[in-house]
């Protein structure tokens, strides 16, 4: 069991970008959760299969056609137990 957060910076917001991010996480069998931030980048946290993780973490670094992802920082973290994979409200984050 694998535990991530990922933080996306670009063109990510207005793109579909956690819409297809949770489709992608579903298909893969990966709970967790994505969210939009204040800042304009994107949030995730991620649950699962190592292989799984790294397949999510790959198409990160492209998104959905209409995104230009700049940056993925990657972060390993405490695993939340989740329950499936959710679409959060906006995040602000502090400066």
């Amino acid at each position: 069991m694998s535990a991530k957060h990922f933080i996306i910076r670009g063109k990510v917001q207005g793109v579909f970008f956690r819409a297809t991010t949770q489709e992608m996480a579903e298909a893969l069998g990966l709970t967790g959760w994505v969210r939009n931030c204040s800042d304009g980048s994107v949030e995730v946290h991620v649950e699962g299969d190592e292989e799984q993780v790294q397949a999510l973490y790959e198409w990160l670094q492209k998104g959905p056609d209409a995104a230009r992802v700049d940056e993925v920082i990657t972060e390993d973290a405490q695993a939340e137990g989740c329950d499936g994979f959710s679409v959060l409200n906006s995040h602000i984050v502090s400066s």
